[in-house]
């Protein structure tokens, strides 16, 4: 019976997965929380959601609207300083099942950045099925639905496979802060982001902070010459890191 073969295929999942996620897994979240340095203080819940199914190397997938959650771990208050905001990623909640989750982040884009990337290029375009729409992912890559390919400059980088979900290998961006390594050797889950993404999009000033400014590995750092304020509906790339 159908119900069976889900369950089954759900319970292999979730065994599959073992008791955490393989290192370079990108993971593409929204997050439901806001983060704001003048508001915010340590300790604080974040909670978002996977964007789209993310295929494992194993096999298994971890499933879309799983469930992620975290926490603030220090808050630098605007001043003649700046400001800063330190958050850790701690869990993610798959097939019923709580797992450990250490994350970098290699991209983090506003709202408004998601938005528009879910959105047709071509504002005419909008009068066409979904299915067959254009967009431009946060990054600069481009989606052409109706032929199920994504493309670069380089070339084609990834496949769309429906909605908002996209296949795509990860480009190094080493200007940027992304150098490549683990992960970068298949296709990963991106959402709405560029083969290439890495760094901030739409949100001012704000940045990642380098890896020296981050007191202990998952701690992500990002910091502001003002103030650090991000609204809830962002969307973040997640990629999971060695706990060492």
């Amino acid at each position: 019976m159908l119900w069976i073969r889900l369950a089954t295929g759900l319970l292999l999942s979730a065994l599959a997965l073992g008791q955490e996620l393989p290192l370079g897994t990108v993971v593409p979240v929204r997050l439901s929380s806001g983060l704001n340095a003048k508001k915010d203080a340590p300790g604080k819940k974040i909670e978002g959601e996977v964007m789209q199914e993310v295929p494992l190397p194993s096999g298994a997938k971890i499933g879309k609207k799983s469930r992620v959650t975290g926490h603030v771990v220090s808050v630098t208050k605007p001043g003649s300083s700046g400001a800063s905001i330190a958050i850790k990623f701690d869990a993610i909640q798959v097939s019923g099942r709580t797992i450990p989750l250490t994350a970098a982040l290699l991209a983090v884009a506003s709202f408004m950045s998601v938005s528009e990337a879910q959105s047709p290029i071509n504002s005419s375009s909008d009068q066409a099925a979904r299915n067959a729409w254009t967009t431009r992912q946060v990054g600069g890559d481009v989606v052409n639905r109706e032929r199920g390919k994504v493309g670069s400059r380089t070339g084609v980088v990834g496949t769309w496979v429906e909605g908002s979900s996209v296949l795509a290998t990860l480009t190094p961006n080493p200007a940027a802060g992304c150098p490549g390594g683990t992960g970068y050797d298949r296709e990963q889950a991106v959402w709405v982001f560029s083969s290439s993404a890495c760094g901030t999009y739409g949100l001012g000033d704000v940045k990642i902070a380098t890896s020296e400014s981050a007191p202990l590995l998952g701690n992500i750092v990002l910091e502001s010459s003002g103030n650090v304020d991000i609204r809830g509906g962002s969307g973040w790339l997640l990629i999971v890191a060695d706990k060492q």
